[in-house]
C-alpha cells in the first residue's frame, strides 16, 4: 500500500479533505515510480478494426497510442489486410467496428466476417477479447456488427475480458470507458499512467467536431427544375478555419429543429418550462436546449421505452412487452418526439427530466461535392431535400430542411471536416476511374472529376448517373456535358428510371456495358460507389459479380473472390449510408 503525503496542519483544507489529498498523491507517487520502471514483460495487444468512414480506424488509432504509455506492446491491424490464420495465436484482442446499412459489417470487415461465421473459423480458447461496437440506434440493427463479432468469439471459446460497449453515435464517453476499463485489466500494475494520459489525447487544436467552425453561406440553390425532387447545392466559406480536406471527405454539419415544432412540443407538456442542462454542461432555456441541442426527430426502441414508464398508455406498454421487431418498426416509422407528446403524454416532473430521455442532436455528415484545387477556402455539398406526411403532419429531414428553409440571413451552421482515408483517388493519375453515383450519390464524383481535371491526371473517368426523371433531375447537367467536351469525362452513363415504362437504374446499366467494364478492370480501373447502402449498393454489387460471370468466364465462387480481391486491393471502394 502507498504510504500517504503529509499534509501541513495549516493547510486550508478540512480534517477530511487533508486525510483524502495525502492517500491521494501518494498513491500517484507510487504509480508514477512504477511507470518509470515497469514490471514484468510488456504485454502482446493486438487492435483489430473495421472502418467505412474513419470513425473505427481514428479510434483505433487513439487506443494504440495510448496503450503505447503504458507496458504494452500494442500491434493495429486492419481488417482488410488481416491475416485470419494468426487468430488463434492472438494473446488479447481488442476488436473497434462500425456497423452500416442494414446491419452489415463494413467493407473491410465482409473477408473476415464472413470466414469467423463459417464452419472454418477456428476454435479460439487462448484469445482474450472485448468489442467496442459503434453504430445508431435510429436504425434496427444497432451495433449488428459487434454483437456478432462478440457472439462469435464467445461462440469460439474465446474469453471475454471485458463486456462489449455499444455507442450510440457519439463515442467519446464509451470509448473512454471501454479503454481505461480494459487497460486496468491488461496491465494493472502500470496502468494508472496510461489510464491517467487518456485526457491528453481529447485535447485538439483548431475547429473540429467539438468546436465546430461557424461557417458562412456563399450560395444555396436548387438544383432540380421544379418537379417531385428538390437537391440543394450548397457553397459554405472555410475562410479563417484552416480547415483543409480531400476530396473524398466529408463535412459534419451541425443543424437546428425547426422553432415551430420545438414551440408545440413545450406546450404539450405538463410542467413549466425553465433551465435545462446541455450535454456541455451549460444551463439554457429548454427552447434553446430543444432547438440547437437535443434530437426531437427520431424515435426508437429506448427512447419509448424510457417514455412508457413515465406515460400511462396500455399501448405503449403492449409494445415494450411485445418487444416484436416489426412492431417497433412500424411504430416508429414516419413519427417524430411531437408524436409522444401529443398522442402518448407522459408524466415528466420538470425540463432536466424530461430532456434526460433525449438523445444528443447529432451533426450529419455530407459527402464533399468540390475539390479545394478547384475552390480555394471553400466546401460544396449536394444535398437532397427530405420532406413527406405522415399521420396527418407535415415533416422533414432535420438537416436538410434546416439548410433548405430555416437558414436566416445572419446564419452560421457549425461545420467541421470529417476525413475519409477509405474513399480515395488513385495516387497514380494514370489509372482509370469508374464512378457509379445516382441522385445525391454524384456529391464526390463532382469532386473527383474537379480534382483529376486540376492535377492533369491522364487516366480514363466513367461515370454511371441516375435519377427519376432527365428533364427535371439531371443534376451539374452544365458541368458533366462541359468535361465530356474537353475529354475530362470519357464516358457518361445515364439511367433515367422514369422516363420509360420500364425502371432503368444504374445497375442495368452496368451489365449493358459489362463488356467494356470488365476491360476497364482488366486495365487496372479503381471502381467508386456512393450512395444508399440498403439497395443500391447491393445491386451494383450483385451487377459486378454477373459481370465477373459474364465476362471474365468465373464461376460464382470466383466471381465472389475476385470483387473482394478488388476491395482487399483497395480498387472497389464504397461511400455508402
Amino acid at each position: 500500500m502507498a504510504s500517504p503525503i503529509q499534509i501541513p496542519d495549516n493547510a486550508p483544507f478540512s480534517p477530511d479533505q487533508r486525510q483524502w489529498l495525502s492517500e491521494f498523491l501518494g498513491q500517484m507517487l507510487a504509480k508514477s515510480a512504477g511507470a518509470a520502471a515497469p514490471a514484468g514483460p510488456s504485454v502482446p495487444v493486438t487492435v483489430l478494426y473495421a472502418s467505412q468512414t474513419g470513425t473505427s480506424e481514428g479510434l483505433a488509432k487513439k487506443l494504440v497510442k495510448n496503450l503505447k504509455k503504458g507496458n504494452f506492446e500494442p500491434n493495429l491491424q486492419d481488417m482488410a489486410s488481416y491475416d485470419k490464420e494468426k487468430l488463434p495465436m492472438e494473446k488479447n484482442l481488442l476488436v473497434i467496428t462500425s456497423t452500416y446499412g442494414d446491419g452489415e459489417p463494413p467493407d473491410t470487415a465482409l473477408e473476415l466476417h464472413t470466414w469467423l461465421m463459417s464452419d472454418e473459423a477456428p476454435p479460439l480458447p487462448d484469445v482474450n477479447f472485448s468489442v467496442l461496437s459503434l453504430g445508431d440506434s435510429s436504425y434496427p440493427d444497432f451495433c449488428q456488427c459487434g454483437i456478432e463479432f462478440d457472439s462469435r468469439f464467445e461462440a469460439l471459446g474465446a474469453n471475454r475480458l471485458y463486456p462489449r460497449v455499444d455507442v450510440d453515435v457519439d463515442p467519446d464517453e464509451p470509448y473512454a470507458e471501454w479503454s481505461k476499463a480494459l487497460i486496468a485489466l491488461l496491465a494493472p500494475e502500470v496502468s494508472s499512467t496510461a489510464a491517467a494520459e487518456e485526457d491528453d489525447d481529447i485535447e485538439e487544436v483548431g475547429f473540429s467536431k467539438k468546436n465546430p467552425f461557424p461557417s458562412s453561406i456563399l450560395k444555396n440553390y436548387n438544383l432540380n427544375e421544379p418537379g417531385s425532387k428538390e437537391t440543394h447545392h450548397v457553397e459554405i466559406s472555410l475562410e479563417g478555419s484552416e480547415l483543409e480536406y480531400e476530396v473524398g471527405d466529408a463535412l459534419g454539419v451541425y443543424p437546428e429543429n425547426p422553432e415551430s415544432v420545438v414551440d408545440e412540443i413545450i406546450a404539450g407538456l405538463p410542467f413549466k418550462a425553465g433551465e435545462v442542462p446541455t450535454s456541455t454542461g451549460e444551463e439554457v432555456s429548454l427552447r434553446e436546449a430543444l432547438i440547437r441541442h437535443y434530437d426531437i426527430g427520431n424515435i426508437n426502441k429506448s427512447l419509448i421505452e424510457k417514455w412508457q414508464k413515465r406515460s400511462g398508455s396500455p399501448f405503449l406498454r403492449s409494445l415494450v412487452e411485445a418487444d416484436d421487431r416489426k412492431q417497433w418498426d412500424d411504430f416508429c416509422w414516419g413519427r417524430d418526439l411531437i408524436d409522444l407528446v401529443l398522442n402518448y403524454p407522459a408524466d415528466f416532473t420538470d425540463g432536466e427530466e424530461f430532456v434526460s430521455v433525449l438523445k444528443k442532436l447529432q451533426p450529419r455528415l455530407y459527402s464533399i461535392a468540390s475539390s479545394p484545387k478547384a475552390h480555394p477556402g471553400e466546401v460544396h455539398l449536394c444535398i437532397g431535400i427530405v420532406r413527406y406526411d405522415t399521420h396527418g403532419r407535415k415533416r422533414g429531414g432535420i438537416c436538410s430542411t434546416f439548410l433548405s428553409d430555416r437558414l436566416k440571413d445572419d446564419s452560421k451552421p457549425g461545420v467541421y471536416l470529417h476525413h475519409n482515408p477509405a474513399f480515395r483517388l488513385p495516387e497514380n493519375g494514370d489509372v482509370p476511374v469508374i464512378m457509379v453515383g445516382p441522385g445525391t450519390g454524384i456529391a464526390p464524383f463532382r469532386a473527383f472529376l474537379e480534382e483529376r481535371k486540376a492535377t492533369e491526371a491522364k487516366g480514363k473517368n466513367w461515370l454511371f448517373f441516375g435519377n427519376p426523371y432527365s428533364k427535371t433531375d439531371f443534376l451539374y447537367k452544365d458541368e458533366l456535358e462541359a468535361y465530356q467536351q474537353d475529354g475530362t469525362l470519357g464516358r457518361l452513363d445515364l439511367a433515367w428510371s422514369r422516363d420509360q415504362k420500364e425502371k432503368v437504374y444504374v445497375q442495368n446499366l452496368m451489365i449493358k456495358e459489362g463488356a467494356e467494364l470488365w476491360k476497364w478492370f482488366e486495365e487496372g480501373a479503381a471502381f467508386y460507389v456512393c450512395g444508399d447502402a440498403s439497395r443500391m449498393a447491393k445491386d451494383v454489387d450483385a451487377a459486378l459479380i454477373t459481370i465477373a460471370k459474364e465476362h471474365g468466364g468465373l464461376d460464382d465462387e470466383g466471381a465472389a473472390a475476385y470483387i473482394a480481391q478488388l476491395k482487399k486491393d483497395k480498387r472497389y471502394l464504397r461511400d455508402v449510408y
